[in-house]
């Protein structure tokens, strides 16, 4: 059993690979690992995690498959996990110290780094909102939002839209943007009563529970002459049950499929309804987009300026409570984006 563990700044906590999961993991797939705090030679940094975030691709890595771009970890490896962190040593030219960033960190309190394209770190731009939106909203969280939704589904005004995990962390962005910038009518999918209330004050017009029982006949019902729009983060049997309901030339966004990391995948057999409507399917993966990361981020830092984008994190205490946090994520416990606070907000930053 995994027990609670103060923050030692004195040393580098992390946590580490016990065990491969056979399903949703467990306390007995994780291991506490603690070692010196490094420091950081010609050209790196010494980097004090401040917050870290959590997605379901996480038990693929620990799984041996992963995802294109991260390696895949075995018994005894470092979790990897993207987070926001601030300099504090730095032998770097181009990161000073006291810079605040988000990149590649790790399942740890304290990393060195060089930066390194595979890393994939930005700078954390100072626009007097909390550094802890760069942990998703203003992170990669934000930017498959976007780019799944206007790089790739194309929305237009009127758009009749459905979206899955709709109250995960891509879902909660993309019902505000969807209704509230492009001009969608958003029907959202999440488990629950308390999470399809909270639904409707994000912008969806209806909410299907899929705890409830299948989508089909919801969906007949909030969308008896079908689908223009389909942001899928779930896939099984919701794309199934969406694929019978298109309208002509609709599209279907491929974002994630978290009903098949547990137990498995769904074997999608109506495929060819794309055929006929006319529509399409299209995935897409968000490092493709990073050309764009600059221009993203500053949009959606604008919107949650003037209040067309309320960010909804939800933030766990503790660097200790991150393999319960990452459970949390299958079982459809968290609304919104899933983190851990390590440190919390840096002193004199903003």
């Amino acid at each position: 059993m995994i027990s609670p563990r103060v923050l030692d700044e004195s040393v580098n906590q992390q946590w580490r690979v016990a065990r491969i999961p056979d399903d949703i993991p467990t306390a007995a797939d994780f291991a506490w690992h603690e070692e010196a705090v490094p420091e950081p030679g010609p050209g790196q940094a010494l980097l004090r995690t401040l917050y870290l975030g959590l997605a379901p691709v996480m038990r693929a890595y620990m799984r041996g498959t992963g995802a294109a771009g991260e390696a895949v970890l075995g018994v005894g490896d470092l979790i990897h996990g993207r987070g926001v962190a601030q300099v504090v040593k730095s032998r770097h030219p181009d990161w000073p110290e006291g810079e605040v960033v988000q990149g590649q960190i790790g399942w740890q309190t304290w990393k060195v780094t060089g930066f390194s394209p595979q890393e994939k770190f930005f700078r954390v731009r100072r626009t007097g909102l909390p550094a802890r939106h760069s942990c998703k909203t203003l992170g990669m969280t934000g930017l498959s939002a976007h780019a799944g939704l206007f790089a790739v589904g194309e929305p237009r005004p009127g758009d009749r839209m459905v979206l899955s995990g709709a109250a995960g962390g891509v879902g909660s962005i993309v019902a505000q943007l969807a209704s509230g910038v492009a001009g969608c009518d958003v029907v959202g999918i999440a488990g629950g009563p308390e999470k399809t209330a909270r639904l409707r004050t994000l912008g969806c017009s209806a909410v299907i529970d899929y705890k409830a029982g299948e989508p089909g006949p919801a969906l007949d019902q909030l969308r008896p002459d079908g689908i223009d729009l389909y942001f899928d983060n779930v896939g099984g049997a919701t794309l199934a049950a969406v694929l019978e309901r298109l309208r002509p030339r609709a599209r279907i966004v491929l974002c994630g499929s978290i009903s098949e990391y547990v137990p498995g995948p769904w074997p999608l057999t109506n495929y060819t309804r794309l055929r006929a409507t006319d529509s399409q399917m299209r995935g897409f993966f968000v490092y493709n987009h990073l050309d764009r990361w600059d221009a993203v981020m500053d949009e959606m830092a604008g919107w949650i300026i003037d209040g067309r984008l309320v960010p909804v994190e939800d933030v766990v205490d503790g660097f200790e409570q991150m393999p319960a946090a990452l459970a949390r994520l299958y079982r459809g416990g968290n609304f919104g984006a899933q983190m851990v606070s390590v440190r919390g907000e840096p002193e004199e930053w903003r």
